[in-house]
């Protein structure tokens, strides 16, 4: 069970004192919207890069653009550990995927709200994760869409018919109260912004998260105390 912390949440103006009140996270959850895919402007590749200069977690990116198949891959060049785009920007999913896995990072494929998860089931042997979106993408603060599990729980499936390991994340709205569902739905990498650093103390806040989802995590059946 791994906790991403979107620093979408966080104070843009003391990012490095921000990446360091969440160091016992497993991942920092990188947001970069371009305004056009989605109706939000954030940040772009030369924060990126001066946030992995800084950062003691490896760097989550998650990129909200037009022509990813263009313009991801330069993350991962980077030395940005995962790098998320979306099918629904993508023009050759597959080979994108197998370029950033080749530069050297995680590939995963983020899903909106109302994309079907059964059309790129095909693609799981060239991904890492697959990202389901819980709110619309664009702006943090969202409230969490409860209908979305069973997007969840048939990645989830495909991931275990097909073996290997692929993560399953959830992004939006994630909190204390709904990480337990959600974890029980199968995911594994959990993004939560509002709930981290909304907290009085964003390194508890982690701690709790993880422990929730750890506590209820889905168990394969007939495999007692492993995950999916």
């Amino acid at each position: 069970m791994q906790i991403s912390p979107s620093i979408l949440s966080a104070d843009f103006a003391n990012l490095e004192a921000e990446l360091g009140a969440i160091r016992n996270a497993d991942w920092a959850h990188v947001d970069v919207m371009d305004n056009h895919f989605v109706p939000n402007l954030t940040l772009g590749l030369p924060v990126v890069e001066a946030l992995l200069r800084v950062s003691p977690i490896p760097i989550d990116c998650h990129l909200m653009i037009d022509d990813p198949d263009e313009w991801a891959p330069a993350y991962a060049e980077a030395g940005a550990q995962s790098v998320t785009f979306h099918i629904e920007a993508a023009a050759n999913p597959r080979g994108l995927a197998r370029t950033i896995r080749s530069a050297g990072a995680r590939a995963g494929m983020a899903l909106k709200p109302r994309t079907p998860w059964a059309p790129y089931e095909g693609l799981l042997p060239d991904l890492d994760m697959v990202l389901v979106m819980t709110v619309e993408p664009g702006f943090g603060g969202q409230s969490f869409m409860a209908g979305l599990l069973a997007k969840v729980r048939a990645v989830r499936e495909s991931a275990r018919r097909r073996g290997g390991e692929v993560w399953v994340q959830v992004d939006g709205g994630v909190s204390a109260a709904n990480i337990e569902q959600c974890a029980e739905a199968g995911a594994d990498v959990f993004v939560a912004g509002s709930a981290v650093y909304g907290a009085d103390d964003a390194a508890a806040a982690i701690d709790e998260l993880r422990e929730l989802a750890t506590r209820h995590a889905h168990r394969t059946p007939g495999v007692p105390g492993n995950a999916w």
